[in-house]
């Protein structure tokens, strides 16, 4: 339910009067202003104030029957003179009259009883009491007083042949002029109505139903997605159009700032179907599995993004630990040489092709440090295609600084495979970050997934969709969420050629371990160096509508942790 149709309405029982208070006997006398009308100017001169003696259980029953007489036939006007506050008494069963709108009111007058403790009062209630609001005065703000009367209180509505009924509660007081009269506070309106709050009937809609996979399996019980599944319940479209609300009487503060209270459910909504998300509950198990076995226990965070790259829906996201930051999304390290594939996409776009010589050399010196590669001998004779399937670093950094510019590899980036857009998925994520470098000494670390240089595997597993499909589909959870599109795709050429290499380095290169068995892979390992620590683990791979990325923190090459867990889902495959 929207905040604007909670926040409407008149405040029931809430009016300003002037208070004075005598301590005698635990009562307290009132000076009602303006409470008389008519002519009778002796009798205006002297105010009609609440006493310390209590009212004799007779006048307290009479004056009880005779209030709730007024109030069941409507006439408000009479009902509040029948109370220590007639102004704000008017006030608060005119709005209720005016708000709630019962076709029929039934009171009954009971018998003693007693008031409930604040602590119970409390505790009946759904949502925090809300503070008084200004025209609040201690009159109203006041717990009830006097001698406690029930009665029971039956609503009829048009809209429904169920009546709404409850118990409440009057306290009676002996006033200065001899007769018993109702101590007015908004609870003598409903039990659970107190100062700045509002009573009224509303609009309101179905509960959000279950939160399942793309085909309607539910999610519970995977750790990754605790707390997760609460939050989009919240954002659940509740009933849609108008024609799916109900409504009911519902207590409101006047504030704003807590949950309503459903009292009565005149006309039921529309029933809210369950929300599906893009997941699939067979992949996200796998998903789970995959990264708890290669966190070795929580000693090695590592998550873990699976997108199907027709759609972008993302079908499968883990993490472990599974509480804390969701890396998944939100994390934001270097992914080493897993960015190559985007380097390579520019490198191609530049004239490079698979078979043009670029020699691997040892080393190559970046700002001023040595540059090496997992292989401590120089190649030579090294086509490009033997250097990305063999993950060469400085061929790529050489080659780079060669025919590329700076701001080359954040270009195409952004306008080819999204990285840097604001991407919207459904849940808080960190968007993939190239900073654009002033020279090229500074970015050619960054030809290699280093420098500065961040991202998580939501960002390297849409890299791998985009080769797949040829098209950036940014990642969604909720099926129907606007998707930004990239500003360009590459060319059939080079889409062909950069396919090609993903898929040789999945067959014989640095992927080949973890792909073993797996037709139709293609991949791209990672190995990032972060602070001196052990080095990460990346994996980026797809195979035929499914996109997998993982990293392992500390889990050194790529091939040794985040590419079996790749490969667990590639195995399962999509569809």
């Amino acid at each position: 339910m929207g905040d604007d149709s909670v926040n409407k309405g008149a405040k029931i029982g809430v009016a300003a009067v002037a208070t004075a208070m005598l301590a005698v006997a635990g009562y307290g006398a009132y000076n009602i202003a303006g409470a008389l009308t008519g002519s009778d100017a002796a009798s205006a001169a002297k105010p009609r104030t609440v006493v310390a003696e209590p009212p004799t259980a007779e006048q307290a029953a009479a004056a009880a029957k005779e209030f709730l007489d007024a109030w069941a036939k409507g006439d408000v006007m009479a009902a509040g003179r029948l109370t220590d506050a007639p102004d704000a008494a008017t006030a608060a069963l005119t709005a209720f009259q005016d708000k709630v709108k019962p076709s029929a009111v039934h009171l009954t007058a009971g018998g003693p009883t007693s008031f409930p403790s604040p602590s119970a009062s409390a505790g009946a209630k759904s949502s925090a009491p809300a503070a008084p609001s200004a025209s609040a005065s201690a009159s109203t703000a006041a717990a009830p007083t006097g001698v406690p009367l029930s009665f029971k209180a039956s609503m009829e509505f048009a809209e429904t042949g169920t009546p709404w009924a409850y118990d409440g509660i009057l306290g009676l007081v002996k006033m200065s002029d001899g007769k018993a009269a109702v101590h007015w506070v908004p609870s003598v309106i409903h039990p659970h109505l107190g100062a700045g709050e509002t009573i009224a009937v509303k609009p309101v809609y179905g509960t959000p139903g279950t939160v399942t996979d793309r085909n309607g399996k539910p999610l519970g019980g995977f750790p990754s997605l605790t707390g997760v599944l609460d939050r989009f319940k919240t954002q659940a479209p509740q009933g849609g159009s108008p024609e799916d609300a109900g409504s009911g009487v519902l207590i409101s503060p006047d504030s704003g700032s807590g949950a309503p209270e459903k009292l009565f459910t005149i006309k039921e909504p529309k029933p809210v179907p369950a929300l599906k998300l893009t997941l699939d509950a067979t992949l996200q198990q796998a998903a789970e599995a995959a990264v708890a076995e290669q966190s070795k226990g929580g000693t090695r965070p590592a998550s873990l993004v699976a997108i199907e790259p027709s759609t972008g829906y993302i079908l499968a996201f883990a993490n472990a630990p599974a509480t804390g930051q969701n890396r998944a999304f939100s994390g934001a390290t270097a992914p080493g040489s897993t960015m190559k594939v985007v380097t390579t996409a520019a490198l191609l776009e530049a004239g490079v092709t698979p078979s043009t010589p670029v020699a691997c050399p040892a080393t190559t010196m970046v700002t001023g440090r040595p540059v090496a590669n997992d292989f401590p001998d120089a190649r030579p004779n090294n086509t490009f295609a033997d250097d990305f399937t063999q993950s060469c670093n400085t061929a790529f950094i050489e080659k780079g600084a060669a025919v590329l510019k700076p701001d080359t590899l954040p270009k195409i980036a952004k306008d080819v495979f999204g990285l840097g857009l604001e991407w919207k998925t459904g849940l808080s994520n960190f968007d993939t970050k190239i900073p654009t470098e002033s020279n090229m000494a500074g970015a050619a670390s960054e030809f290699i997934g280093q420098g500065k240089v961040q991202t998580n595997p939501l960002g390297m597993a849409s890299v791998a969709a985009t080769v797949q499909s040829g098209v950036f589909k940014m990642p969604v959870l909720v099926p129907g969420m606007e998707q930004k599109p990239a500003a360009r795709q590459l060319s059939g050429d080079v889409l062909g050629n950069l396919r090609t290499l993903m898929t040789q380095t999945a067959k014989s290169g640095t992927a080949a371990e973890p792909m073993a068995g797996i037709p139709g892979a293609a991949a791209k390992t990672g190995t990032a160096e972060v602070d001196g620590k052990d080095t990460n683990s990346w994996f980026t791979a797809y195979r035929g509508n499914l996109a997998v990325a993982a990293e392992v923190e500390g889990g050194l090459h790529g091939a040794q942790s985040a590419g079996p867990a790749v490969a667990k889902l590639l195995r399962i495959g999509n569809g």
